[in-house]
């Protein structure tokens, strides 16, 4: 966070719920590839899951209200909700609760459409966003894209890089919806999001 924020630039992060319904910032639903440790996110309490070290690092995976503790409103923070199936409740709760009354930039986004939808329900302030793939999808993705953008009711909708031009990007950004794109890592990435998106989500290469 400390060199994102130097930079000025704005943060993407994952959470997912513990055990015990804590927002956790962690990508990965196992520990095994990022942590000292091996098993699923979901099985360990909060309290657990911050006292294990993140590979090769001094750091602890940390709540979402920690992170938001140490950006402090000084860079934009854009919060991916990592929720498989209908199943928000938890981590909805935990991370509208971890945003309540966060003064800063701020906006969560899922490629779970329940999320949004219930965030526009019951947290209606905090900024929705849609993530959308089109890899892998067959006739039925448009129809699908189209039916998960209704039921989010998404202030933004952000594009896998790889898709565009997309139809359906270009549809939505036509009609005034912004639309961010993921994840650019190259001058390629950044000339087609220049072109077919408003912002970009990007990954600093080392």
């Amino acid at each position: 966070f400390a060199a994102a924020i130097a930079a000025g630039h704005g943060i993407e992060l994952d959470v997912q719920a513990s055990a015990d319904g804590e927002a956790m910032v962690f990508h990965d639903a196992g520990l095994d590839r990022l942590t000292e440790a091996g098993g699923p996110v979901a099985t360990l309490s909060a309290a657990e899951l911050g006292r294990i070290r993140l590979s090769r690092s001094a750091e602890t995976i940390p709540t979402l209200g920690e992170a938001l503790a140490l950006v402090a409103g000084r860079v934009g923070l854009l919060v991916e909700v990592k929720a498989p199936g209908r199943a928000v409740g938890a981590i909805g709760r935990a991370t509208a609760r971890a945003l309540a009354g966060y003064d800063g930039p701020v906006a969560a986004m899922s490629f779970n459409p329940e999320v949004g939808h219930r965030f526009a329900r019951q947290a209606p302030e905090i900024l929705r966003g849609l993530v959308v793939t089109e890899a892998g999808k067959d006739w039925r993705g448009p129809i699908e894209r189209r039916l998960a953008l209704w039921r989010s009711k998404a202030d933004f909708l952000a594009c896998d890089v790889r898709d565009l031009p997309s139809r359906f990007a270009a549809a939505q950004r036509a009609r005034g919806l912004p639309v961010l794109t993921w994840t650019c890592r190259s001058e390629s990435d950044l000339a087609r999001a220049a072109n077919h998106a408003d912002q970009i989500i990007f990954e600093e290469v080392r």
